[in-house]
């Protein structure tokens, strides 16, 4: 399944974009839970643009340079709500590398694995307060987060991150102990 299909239409759905613009939105909030590359957008939307579920309109900008605005079809809509209607059987993607070190922690000295949790700790602890400025500044901008609104997914998969790097955290603190 190509689901950086579904996540592409789902962003055009909110508003027309560019290919640099569908890269970033990989760099921000969304790149809290799926990321895509650059490598990987640009063919997609060559795809989507084919299969007829997108379009696009070229703009000049300044003088010389033509970008490709892309906008969302009605087909897209369909095709997106057909997606998000479908309920799947398992939808968990997990790849944390750190994990996969862990699991071969006895690989290591113990120097070593203390070093590796630490270094984990440091950057759960920058991430989790990356998280609670970015929720902070999204309960400013909406006067109330209910399903209506327009960044109610975002707050959504916002606080589920945030309790994800809270626990992780507190999982690395005891793993800490133990290898002291």
């Amino acid at each position: 399944m190509r689901i950086l299909k579904y996540a592409i239409l789902g962003l055009l759905y909110n508003e027309k974009l560019t290919g640099y613009d569908i890269t970033s939105k990989f760099k921000g909030p969304l790149g809290q839970f799926w990321t895509a590359k650059h490598s990987q957008i640009y063919p997609e939307l060559r795809k989507l643009t084919d299969e007829g579920f997108i379009q696009y309109e070229v703009v000049v900008q300044g003088t010389k340079l033509e970008k490709k605005v892309y906008e969302i079809t009605s087909l897209g809509e369909k095709e997106l709500s057909e997606w998000l209607e479908k309920v799947e059987r398992d939808s968990s993607v997990n790849k944390d590398e750190f994990m996969l070190k862990t699991y071969f922690i006895s690989a290591m000295e113990k120097e070593e694995a203390y070093d590796l949790f630490n270094d984990q700790l440091v950057k759960r602890k920058e991430n989790l307060s990356k998280l609670q400025k970015t929720l902070s500044l999204l309960e400013e901008d909406e006067i109330s987060i209910t399903f209506s609104s327009p960044q109610f997914g975002h707050y959504l998969v916002l606080t589920r991150a945030i309790e994800r790097e809270k626990g992780y955290i507190v999982w690395l603190e005891k793993t800490i102990d133990l290898l002291k």
